[in-house]
């Protein structure tokens, strides 16, 4: 099937509220515009210098998400034009990112990426960090960031109960931050081989990448 065939079948496929962000890291800037054609204005890149190459060739009208692990000395070259940034897992980040959208007069949102797979290798803060974090004075002086949501990724496994409960987990961290922070929207988990699952659980933002651009 093509770009648009894929597009049109996932799009048909979950809720109207739920955002689909199109993963096109590693993809020719031909691919993009096709979805992009296809109504696609949403797109997740994880190398800042591969997504300001595609900035840079496409419509100012796309909106670009960050979805890669954020290197601190990166955040200056996409400051000016990124959407959101899905992966923020430390105050260290968080203050550049607020230094960077200072410099370019701008706020940028931000999601909190919260560790809830088994592996060791994803990144993310837990429980604790999540709170401490959000209570600290550090992070009430940060003005040019908006904290807008959640992010996480569950284990890479065939056993879908397990993610289940990891996708439930973050689920209910983002119920109870959400309760006393009003701009606390999106909760963004599920990819390919997941996002039905979980949107059941709750996921208001997916992102996809092979079900729509086809394998690596």
């Amino acid at each position: 099937m093509s770009i648009k065939e894929n597009l049109i079948k996932i799009k048909s496929s979950i809720p109207e509220a739920v955002v689909l962000v199109a993963v096109s890291k590693t993809k020719p800037i031909a691919d993009l515009m096709e979805a992009y054609t296809a109504g696609q204005r949403i797109f997740g890149e994880n190398k800042i210098q591969e997504m300001t190459e595609k900035w840079e060739a496409m419509s100012k009208d796309v909106q670009w998400h960050m979805i890669g692990h954020v290197q601190t000395n990166k955040v200056k070259f996409m400051a000016k034009f990124v959407t959101l940034i899905h992966g923020v897992d430390s105050m260290k980040l968080l203050e550049e990112i607020n230094k960077q959208a200072l410099k370019n007069n701008r706020i940028i949102d931000c999601l909190l990426q919260i560790h809830i797979a088994e592996e060791e290798t994803k990144f993310g803060l837990n429980e604790k960090e999540l709170n401490d974090l959000l209570a600290s004075e550090s992070f009430k002086n940060l003005n040019n960031i908006r904290i807008i949501g959640l992010m996480g990724m569950a284990t890479f496994t065939e056993n879908l109960d397990q993610v289940k409960k990891e996708f439930l987990y973050l689920k209910s961290i983002f119920d109870e931050i959400k309760g006393f922070n009003s701009q606390i929207s999106i909760l963004s988990m599920g990819m390919s081989g997941d996002y039905q699952l979980a949107i059941e659980c709750g996921s208001t933002m997916v992102r996809i990448g092979s079900s729509i651009f086809g394998g690596r």
